[in-house]
């Protein structure tokens, strides 16, 4: 308060109010720090104050004289004041908008009161209060508030500590707790336990005052589900300067980095299609390149030598042999052209398994015999009959033995097994050769693909033996899978035929009676379970057969060794000893070389085929088992 204003105070306050001369009383108005105005009852404005003119930035003839409602930014606010005025009202810290002579707007608080002569309204007292910077302060606050609650992204501010203070709607969100289970607990609460170093670098960060911007990281929601985000960390400061905290934003990019991965393995997919491609196309040009010269000695040969008998045959041989290797690539070329079309046709009829493999080994063996191969193979005596196209299962084999020579050196073995499994027959053809190595396992069928050893160029051919097998196998309604312990330790591929409708109903006629002495078993059943144990072991009563039951893998093989079952029924999923390592004990076991051992289990992918397999399973039956596949695998044992 100036010195001049404070003496008028302080001089009117000690006379009375009775005593204050007009001139005290227009020094005072005039000179307040804050704005007065007076206003008749038809709203003109009668008087004015310095301090109101200056905040509005008007003269006083420009304000004196004029109505009131001319300096509202809304006209109604005016005309509401003084109908309360006139009314009786007083207003206090009444909210309105004024305008200023350059067209600014101020925010203000009017108290105001009528001043009345014997009951008429004289005039309006009104008190401007300017608030436009505080107003501006709140409204701003308000403003960031609203941001803040409606992001997309989570924003959160914690303490040097690292304790949470504020948890917007979008970090409920993404992370799964309200604000009231988030705030005050440590920010810990959404870092996975093997990131926790990332926060201590953090907070040291944070106390040097550095900013953290677009940090990709792990957190954890309150299911405990993992999602990526991407993360900007500003330091927060108290008025004089000190950090006191942090304030975090969120973001989501979980399904960015599912974009990315997916267009990185597209890319990836694209460039191996590519270098595929390349090499099919330097494959093709060298397996065409290569019968050329033969062919073309062979000519020269007949040419220079017309009449020598001798020299015209092994022209004639070589050429004959030459044209069908060139005849061969261009077939699987087209049939997996056509299958990819979906235009290669299938022309089925009763087959004679039995008698195809004979033929197709026939015409391999020549190719084993001059790699000095030994080629053994095993067929039942009875024939087996597919509905299928002859032709094309010939193919398969064919494709399958004639890879087993390609990559099995000199003075290897050749194995072809047949057996009889329920409804379909399975064929092994196995090798002492390349091996192939574990990640290639899954992809050995693909287009192209070909095994080689570290720095040597892959074998002569296209990579498309295997693959094109695969799709006529599974054309015939049939499985493969191939199985490998790794480099040079062989192959096996292990084909899957269902067998001819007619075949199997006839088989199934011919199956002996379940009571008849001849078909009387010892059988163990191994399941944790008890009521699977229990209702199999009826099962096989009721079939006529000698049942016992363990529990755990450590029993299974003290009760195979005691009672020496002619079955196991062995789940994999065991206390004690796991199902595997029980049915490799036993196999260990002289006494148990020649045990059927049966896998019956709930995992059931090629990979667990492959695995039981391994360790001397001999067949591997998904639960629930069907009783007809059980009694197969019974009945199938030699007398």
């Amino acid at each position: 308060m100036p010195n001049k204003i404070k003496a008028t105070v302080e001089s009117m306050t000690a006379r009375g109010i009775d005593a204050v001369t007009e001139d005290e009383f227009a020094d005072l108005f005039e000179n307040a720090n804050v704005g007065l105005h007076w206003v008749g009852p038809d709203g003109i404005v009668l008087r004015v104050n310095r301090a109101e003119l200056e905040l509005l930035g008007y003269s006083r003839e420009e304000y004196v004289g004029r109505h009131v409602s001319e300096f509202h930014a809304d006209p109604k606010v005016a005309a509401n004041i003084l109908h309360r005025l006139n009314a009786g009202e007083q207003l206090q810290k009444y909210p309105a908008r004024l305008r200023c002579k350059d067209g600014s707007v101020k925010d203000v608080l009017i108290n105001s009161s009528v001043y009345r002569l014997s009951g008429r309204f004289i005039h309006t007292r009104c008190f401007t209060l300017d608030v436009t910077g505080i107003e501006q302060y709140h409204s701003t606050q308000r403003l960031l508030a609203s941001i803040v609650s409606s992001s997309d992204d989570a924003i959160i501010s914690k303490t040097l500590d690292g304790r949470i203070t504020s948890w917007n709607n979008s970090a409920e969100r993404l992370f799964g707790y309200s604000a009231a289970e988030a705030i005050g607990k440590p920010i810990t609460l959404i870092i996975p336990p093997d990131r926790l170093d990332e926060e201590r670098t953090i907070l040291e960060r944070l106390r040097r005052g550095e900013k953290i911007e677009h940090y990709e990281t792990v957190r954890a929601t309150k299911t405990g589900d993992a999602i990526e985000i991407s993360l900007t960390i500003s330091p927060l400061m108290d008025r004089e300067g000190r950090i006191v905290g942090a304030s975090k934003v969120a973001r989501d990019i979980s399904a960015r980095k599912r974009a990315e991965a997916a267009a990185q393995a597209a890319q990836q997919s694209l460039a191996e299609g590519d270098r595929r491609k390349d090499h099919f196309l330097a494959m093709l040009a060298h397996e065409l390149r290569n019968p050329l010269a033969p062919l073309r000695n062979s000519l020269e040969m007949m040419k220079r030598a017309p009449d020598n008998a001798a020299v015209f045959e092994t022209a004639k041989t070589m050429m004959d042999r030459q044209l069908a290797h060139v005849e061969r690539l261009v077939d699987d070329l087209l049939d997996m052209a056509r299958i990819n079309q979906d235009r290669l046709l299938l022309r089925k009829q009763q087959v004679d398994l039995v008698a195809v493999i004979h033929q197709v080994v026939e015409g391999i063996r020549p190719s084993a015999e001059a790699s000095m191969q030994q080629l053994d193979v095993t067929l039942p005596a009875e024939p087996i009959y597919l509905d299928a196209d002859p032709v094309r299962i010939a193919q398969i084999f064919a494709n399958l033995l004639s890879n087993a020579v390609k990559y099995t050196p000199r003075g290897g073995r050749i194995s072809l097994t047949a057996w009889l499994q329920g409804p379909s027959v399975t064929v092994s053809v196995k090798d002492t050769g390349l091996g192939i190595p574990g990640d290639m396992l899954d992809g050995i069928f693909d287009m192209f693909a070909q095994v080689k050893r570290p720095g040597e160029q892959p074998q002569s051919g296209l990579g498309i033996g295997l693959s094109l097998a695969r799709r006529l196998i599974l054309m015939h309604g049939g499985r493969v899978q191939a199985l490998s312990n790794g480099p040079d330790s062989g192959s096996e591929f292990l084909v899957s035929l269902p067998v001819s409708v007619r075949m199997f109903e006839a088989q199934a006629r011919a199956r002996p009676a379940a009571n008849s002495p001849h078909a009387r078993r010892r059988i163990l059943i191994v399941d944790d379970n008890l009521d699977a144990a229990e209702s199999l072991a009826i099962l096989m009563k009721l079939e006529g057969h000698d049942v016992r039951m363990a529990f755990d893998g450590l029993e299974a093989v003290k009760a195979a060794e005691a009672y020496l079952p002619h079955i196991v029924f062995l789940d994999l999923g065991l206390p004690k000893l796991r199902g595997s390592e029980a049915a490799s004990r036993i196999r260990q076991q002289p006494w148990g070389k020649d045990m059927l051992i049966v896998a019956v289990t709930g995992w059931g992918q090629d990979k667990d085929r492959r695995k039981s397999r391994e360790v001397g399973f001999d067949h591997h039956l998904v639960k629930p088992a069907k009783l007809e596949d059980l009694i197969r695998i019974i009945d199938a044992l030699p007398a």
